[in-house]
């Protein structure tokens, strides 16, 4: 993990950069003697950390946080049986108490509906008591058969923010399933990520909803990558579980709910869809550091540049920045390095020259260089920040847009994904036409109703039987 461990893999050898990455910038630590588990190592843990504050902000405007236990009891998880046999393969059971055999089996929570709502079911009472908004950010547990990746596919999901509401009527289910997806746009926007957000077709929905909206983005190698889930439950689990509620007039009613769902995938897109040969590039609203200061000593000067550094450093944290001062005794240039590896969006050079011209030369980690004044530093530092942000955002846009492709046969549809491109086709939503396009191109309907300012997503006839038909997403996906 310094300027000697040898180059970083290109990008374009995308799955040996990211697993490289992951380690030199110390993000994950895969060295964990189990499979499908991994370590986070703390300055992973603080970019986790900032990512998941944003997340935070956002459903802190009308959910409340709360934390429901691990362990779900065996008559608990088996009520849904739609929704058991969705997971029943990938259930972790807790079979024993020390050495002593438990009356009731355990699940390790693959999900939590099954915890949840038997409590929401003594939570809610009244009308009053509605809408129902709460989310916990917790470790998840899937016995994963296929392969391993950090954050991407994993047995321990580390970082799970699951939200879970109820309400009096389908009509206000959908339009909290509405809400969710707005949220999800700005949080995205703020990670700079692009994303496309389509409806499942029903076999690929979560089981025991109505439906489920899913959010993808598109990875560096051209694969899918879903990185959030709406899913309108209907009165599916209400029932089951007995979430009733009396209406204005006394009667019982059955309420309807929603669940939702990000993970650490949200990290992994970060990491890949911004990163460079360099290595990490974090937008400033989610850098564990915006901004890293380097002071140049040369001879008499030394105390100088370093007091003119400090008080940057002071200046800008008065400001609300997070701030770095690199005094190592290191040469700038391993400092360079160690920094845009780990992504820091701005670096600030300040050497006895810049002293004396009351400049420092800001270097963009997006690319690019400039000067700040140092009497002006907040400011400076502001403006270029946001030019910053706008320029990864920017790049991120054009990249998705590059990987997008129109197909209009299935020959064209898989030399579209064979060039590493998601292809847009027109399918009949007939289970036998998706089949056949899953099956003949080796790859996954992400959905249909595509909502994306990067996809013209108008009707034609079915790729496959030439019926009339909707714009669908196809991709090979992780």
């Amino acid at each position: 993990m310094d300027e000697d461990a040898g180059a970083l893999p290109k990008k374009q050898d995308f799955s040996e950069w990211y697993n490289d990455l992951l380690w030199r910038a110390e993000i994950m630590d895969v060295r964990y003697p189990v499979k499908g588990l991994y370590v986070w190592f703390p300055y992973g843990f603080a970019v986790r950390t900032y990512v998941y504050r944003r997340l935070r902000e956002l459903l802190d405007r009308d959910h409340n946080e709360t934390l429901f236990p691990l362990l779900i009891p065996e008559q608990e998880f088996m009520k849904e049986a739609e929704h058991i046999k969705g997971f029943e393969n990938e259930v972790y059971w807790v079979t024993h108490g020390g050495t002593t055999p438990l009356e009731i089996k355990l699940a390790l929570r693959p999900t939590s509906e099954t915890a949840i709502y038997p409590m929401f079911a003594l939570w809610v009472r009244s009308h009053a008591d509605l809408p129902l908004r709460i989310y916990q950010v917790v470790n998840t547990f899937r016995y994963e058969t296929k392969q391993t990746r950090p954050m991407i596919r994993a047995r321990e999901i580390t970082s799970f923010m699951e939200s879970h509401t109820v309400h009096a009527t389908w009509n206000e289910a959908e339009a909290q399933v509405e809400s969710e997806i707005a949220l999800t746009r700005e949080f995205y926007r703020s990670l700079c990520i692009p994303i496309i957000i389509s409806k499942r077709p029903d076999w690929d929905k979560f089981p025991g909803a109505d439906y489920t909206i899913a959010v993808d983005t598109i990875m560096p190698n051209g694969k899918t990558l879903q990185i959030g889930t709406v899913h309108h439950l209907g009165d599916h689990f209400s029932r089951t579980f007995s979430i009733l509620y009396e209406d204005k007039n006394g009667e019982q009613k059955v309420a309807y709910q929603t669940c939702y769902g990000i993970s650490e995938r949200c990290i992994a897109a970060l990491i890949s869809v911004h990163g460079d040969d360099k290595g990490l590039i974090l937008p400033p609203a989610v850098a564990t550091l915006q901004v890293v200061i380097v002071p140049i000593t040369i001879g008499n000067h030394h105390e100088d540049v370093i007091a003119a550094a400090e008080k940057l450093k002071a200046d800008l944290e008065t400001a609300g920045f997070r701030v770095k001062l690199d005094d190592r005794d290191m040469r700038p240039g391993a400092k360079y390095y160690w920094w845009e590896l780990r992504g820091v969006p701005l670096r600030l050079e300040l050497g006895p020259r810049d002293l004396d011209a009351g400049k420092a030369m800001a270097v963009k980690r997006s690319g690019g260089k400039t000067t700040i004044s140092l009497a002006m530093a907040s400011g400076d530092v502001s403006r270029v920040l946001g030019e910053i942000t706008d320029a990864i955002r920017t790049k991120a846009e054009e990249n998705a847009k590059l990987h997008l492709s129109t197909a209009d046969s299935m020959d064209a549809l898989n030399s579209a994904l064979n060039e590493g491109n998601v292809a847009v086709v027109r399918w009949c939503r007939e289970r036998g036409c998706g089949n056949t396009i899953e099956e003949k191109a080796n790859s996954s309907l992400l959905g249909t109703e595509v909502r994306s300012e990067y996809i013209e997503a108008t009707d034609g006839p079915c790729i496959i039987c030439g019926k009339p038909g909707k714009a669908t997403l196809v991709g090979r996906t992780y």
